[in-house]
């Protein structure tokens, strides 16, 4: 995957009337980018926040996350797209913001969250590419316009936010465990917070009981018969990759209660008052 720069993804959007932004329902606060809706905002166009992956949570909790971001002012859908469920509510709520149709569509996010699965749904089979994007530079310069029906236009190629801030955030927002300098010290911080929120997911993902998210590496690198060459001691940095791996195809599931998002903002409003 190519990654886009800031200055590639303002070219789409500056191209778009409505941007979609992707985030993983599972921990949406950290696949969210404030930079992206303020440039968003700054050109004018409407956003509408799409909470996909909602086959990995409870229904309520997927409801509970629009139900927040609906009383930040927030346009939101759920959905899960790899399933196209919800894929009609968010055509419908395409044409219910755009300023007027047809209108043009953008779909933008951090890697892993799923956005060029969502392209797909909304293209489904009847879909048809209409033109080159005019005037797009970079990995912009091939993008197609898709007509999804007679009054929606999408932009064909997703518009991928770069993968900011510390080293469990960024793998969380789905830079690759290839790029990561050590993949071992993200991937015990991703276990540390997979058991926090759900205590069986280690259990669940590898059939394994231990707590302790360095053993963990090493049993899962014992089981697959992972080991260095020369001292025949686990190989957990390919272990630790596989965490991370799992994390984003869902085999180690957890999600953040939203609950918890509510009572950091209540806790922050009371701050400001004093």
């Amino acid at each position: 995957m190519q990654l886009a720069s800031w200055s590639l993804l303002y070219n789409i959007i500056k191209r778009s009337e409505v941007v979609l932004e992707v985030l993983d329902v599972r921990d949406p606060i950290s696949t969210r980018s404030r930079r992206l809706e303020r440039m968003v905002e700054r050109l004018g166009r409407e956003l509408i926040l799409v909470l996909n992956k909602c086959d990995l949570v409870p229904r309520h909790v997927a409801e509970e996350w629009k139900r927040i971001f609906r009383g930040e002012g927030y346009h939101v859908v759920y959905m899960a797209a790899r399933d196209h469920k919800g894929t009609r509510v968010l055509r419908r709520t395409i044409k219910e913001v755009a300023p007027g149709l047809p209108t043009v569509v953008a779909v933008t996010g951090f890697p892993k969250t799923g956005k060029s699965t969502i392209i797909n749904a909304l293209k489904g089979k009847h879909s048809a590419s209409t033109s080159p994007i005019p005037g797009s530079p970079g990995y912009t310069r091939h993008a197609q316009l898709y007509r999804i029906d007679t009054n929606i236009y999408m932009i064909d190629t997703p518009g991928v936010i770069p993968v900011e801030g510390g080293e469990l955030e960024a793998v969380i927002r789905g830079r690759p465990p290839e790029e990561l300098p050590d993949p071992v010290k993200p991937a015990i911080m991703l276990l540390e917070k997979a058991l926090k929120y759900n205590p069986y997911a280690v259990l669940e993902a590898y059939g394994i009981r231990e707590k302790e998210p360095l053993r963990i590496l090493e049993l899962i690198a014992i089981k697959r018969g992972w080991r260095y060459k020369t001292t025949k001691e686990p190989l957990i940095e390919e272990a630790a990759k596989t965490v991370i791996r799992d994390y984003h195809t869902g085999k180690l599931l957890f999600y953040i209660p939203p609950h918890e998002y509510l009572s950091i903002k209540r806790q922050g409003a009371s701050k400001d008052r004093k």
